[in-house]
């Protein structure tokens, strides 16, 4: 039985971490990859960036993943590029995957979002509403890709926000999946039911590591969303959502759990054995709640005075890059009784300690003074 934790420190690449993921970071580890890999400039993004695929294995059941469609989203890519270091390694498990499927890889699909960290390209637009319009050249290359190479199974891999729990329990959802709807009654197809088989099969290993903290996206019908799309067209398709680990606003205890979700799917697919997951199963998967706050003051009106009793306030970070450097920028949310939210982080006025602590977080702290 491999040990997916394991096999991940052994592949982490070391040369791309954090959040703020660009092409200029990608492109050198790229251009280190040999022998199996083909790497192709398959388009270029509005401000005429290139957009580069990469292609390995020989065998029959074909993988379509993109990353980073949207440019803010990059713990997927991360986890991307720990996959190739796998297939690089010539492990059983590598040969296993490149003798049994065929992949290809679109690391950074928006590449002027990921420049100035936006989830929009530069012309505004949401690339994954644009599947049907097709009317931005990064939503035409990843159609084109998608055309040309005619998968058999497609991974839409991106991140969530910190707002996301399981249910309605107090444990984040470190990872959410989705097997998108082909129709607006969501009705359960026989691709989309091999969608939720393939998410069943994630969720049962990653089950090992993080319990309690997978969630199910919702999962309302867009055809303007790509994996609706893709799935409309027959192909089945999962939503992979990065979600927030404790203490870990960069993401790399993240990018871990969706390299094990990367392999486990994968080597479903290359055994198919994907019968052996109950569909059922698929909705035991809770759906993900909003009910965090990166940080939750109770009782703040025991610092500021103007406040009624028993205020909370809860408070979220803005990413914010500032000269080339990703920032988290605190602003309050919500006020009133939060008793039904989790904080990150969660502070009660009525403790002296908690205030002290408070004070040294300025910004936090200016901002209750203020409110």
């Amino acid at each position: 039985m491999v040990d997916f934790i394991a096999l991940h420190d052994s592949c982490r690449e070391p040369t791309v971490q954090g959040r703020y993921v660009t092409n200029n970071m990608v492109f050198p580890f790229l251009d280190r990859l040999e022998g199996q890999f083909k790497i192709e400039v398959i388009g270029r993004s509005v401000l005429n960036k290139e957009i580069k695929s990469v292609t390995f294995g020989t065998g029959k059941y074909k993988i379509l993943m993109w990353s980073q469609m949207h440019g803010n989203e990059s713990t997927t890519t991360k986890a991307v590029l720990d996959f190739f270091n796998l297939i690089d390694s010539n492990s059983d498990v590598a040969q296993y995957l490149l003798t049994s499927c065929t992949f290809k890889v679109i690391p950074i699909l928006n590449p002027d979002g990921a420049e100035v960290y936006t989830r929009i390209n530069a012309n505004g637009v949401d690339l994954n509403r644009d599947a049907q319009d097709r009317s931005q050249p990064e939503s035409n290359v990843l159609r084109a890709a998608f055309d040309s190479f005619v998968p058999d199974y497609c991974f839409n891999l991106h991140d969530q926000r910190t707002i996301f729990n399981v249910g309605v329990t107090s444990k984040p959802a470190t990872v959410s999946f989705l097997a998108p709807s082909h129709d607006e009654e969501r009705s359960i197809s026989e691709t989309r039911g091999i969608s939720m088989q393939l998410i069943v099969a994630m969720n049962k290993e990653l089950q090992k590591y993080i319990p309690g903290q997978v969630g199910r996206y919702d999962d309302g019908f867009n055809a303007n969303c790509v994996g609706d799309s893709f799935q409309m067209l027959n192909k089945p398709t999962v939503l992979f959502e990065s979600g927030h680990f404790s203490n870990d606003y960069e993401r790399e205890e993240t990018r871990k759990f969706i390299f094990c979700a990367l392999v486990a799917g994968c080597q479903a697919i290359a055994a198919q054995d994907i019968a052996a997951y109950p569909q059922a199963d698929y909705f035991e998967i809770p759906e993900n709640g909003k009910l965090f706050y990166d940080i939750l003051i109770k009782n703040a009106d025991f610092v500021n005075k103007s406040l009624q009793n028993g205020t909370d306030i809860g408070i979220l970070f803005k990413e914010t890059l500032v000269s080339g450097v990703l920032t988290f920028v605190p602003y309050i949310e919500k006020t009133g009784n939060l008793s039904n939210f989790y904080g990150h982080k969660t502070f009660n006025c009525l403790n002296n300690k908690d205030i002290e602590e408070l004070k040294g977080m300025k910004e936090v702290f200016d901002l209750i003074k203020k409110k």
